[in-house]
């Protein structure tokens, strides 16, 4: 394995200057500097992880608390685009991820006990009950830490716009002249919070008076349950022209009812997914699609922030905006 020593006798400079030169101490000249960095990446010289902790008291490596109760896991397309984003960012800054569970070596544990005994820098928290008292003990710890889709008091969130999203999807639903519009939701989180406050708002600006049968809690990410609450739409005696679901993925238990009750999409009944995931693109589906790219990139760039610059990193809430993609399936009226 190549050393300092090794890249010093190269470059004919003593090992301090090597260790100034890697390490961005401003006491030399960026001659020499440049030197030393093209020499040390020619002979593959790699930072001893040890040393760089204990000389920086830093482990450079995140942890990542993500927990499906849908059990779907990195399958879950949104997630796994979002937490692929999170990676490349962490990575290029040279930091390493862990995933935190509630086990060790066999042995229960708490999500913060975890992240103690693994030494990460920071966490980033996505997909999973917030109300669980062993996440509520590591967002109350001293561990940076950023939240996706919830906000907590002091600490950093950043926030998909699902506000902004259900607006777009009821205002290009409603430009295509549909007024009896039915709200697939799924269960009660603070991302279903933003998107009934959403849907709610656009549609008394619009004048629209939805019935309350129109509105039905579902769970993301399961068709299932989606396919039940369509069944219950299609058993009103006036139904809705469109449907909005409460994912993409969820759509395909409703579009199965659909399709078993002869109708057409779009020409008997329209319907809007939300994320934007590849399927939609098959299906030609009318969704929003989430920015996952950013929503992870973000992420990891705010906690890596908060952990080298802790007294300058402002714990604020980022919101990301998507955009609408259109399909074919909301039909003109």
């Amino acid at each position: 394995m190549v050393s300092m020593k090794d890249i010093a006798l190269r470059c004919g400079v003593s090992v301090a200057t090597v260790s100034k030169a890697l390490n961005g101490q401003p006491d030399i000249g960026e001659e020499t500097r440049s030197r030393i960095i093209a020499a040390a990446q020619e002979m593959g010289y790699m930072t001893n992880s040890a040393a760089r902790a204990l000389k920086t008291n830093r482990t450079y490596n995140l942890g990542v608390l993500f927990v499906d109760e849908r059990r779907s896991g990195l399958a879950h397309e949104y997630f796994s685009a979002m937490l692929e984003s999170f990676k490349v960012e962490a990575e290029a800054h040279g930091y390493d991820i862990t995933f935190i569970n509630h086990n060790v070596g066999g042995k229960p544990t708490s999500y913060l006990q975890h992240c103690l005994y693994r030494g990460v820098d920071g966490v980033v928290i996505a997909c999973v009950d917030f109300n669980d008292p062993r996440v509520r003990e590591l967002v109350e710890s001293k561990i940076p830490l950023v939240t996706i889709d919830r906000v907590f008091d002091n600490r950093l969130a950043v926030m998909s716009d699902n506000v902004s999203g259900v607006s777009a999807l009821v205002r290009h639903v409603y430009e295509k002249g549909h007024r009896k519009i039915a709200f697939l939701h799924g269960e009660r989180t603070s991302v279903t919070n933003n998107r009934l406050i959403g849907f709610h708002r656009t549609c008394e600006e619009l004048g629209l008076e939805i019935p309350d049968e129109y509105i039905i809690e579902c769970v993301y990410h399961d068709p299932d349950r989606c396919a039940e609450a369509t069944r219950q739409l299609l058993s009103l005696p006036d139904r809705p022209s469109c449907i909005l679901f409460p994912d993409d993925f969820s759509y395909i238990g409703g579009m199965n009812v659909l399709i078993e009750a002869g109708l057409r999409i779009p020409e008997d009944i329209s319907v809007v997914g939300y994320d934007g995931i590849h399927l939609a693109k098959v299906l030609r589906l009318t969704t929003y699609s989430q920015n996952t790219a950013a929503l992870g990139r973000t992420a990891a760039a705010r906690l890596i922030s908060l952990i080298e610059h802790p007294k300058t990193t402002v714990l604020d809430r980022v919101l990301i905006e998507g955009s609408l993609m259109e399909g074919t399936s909301v039909k003109q009226i």
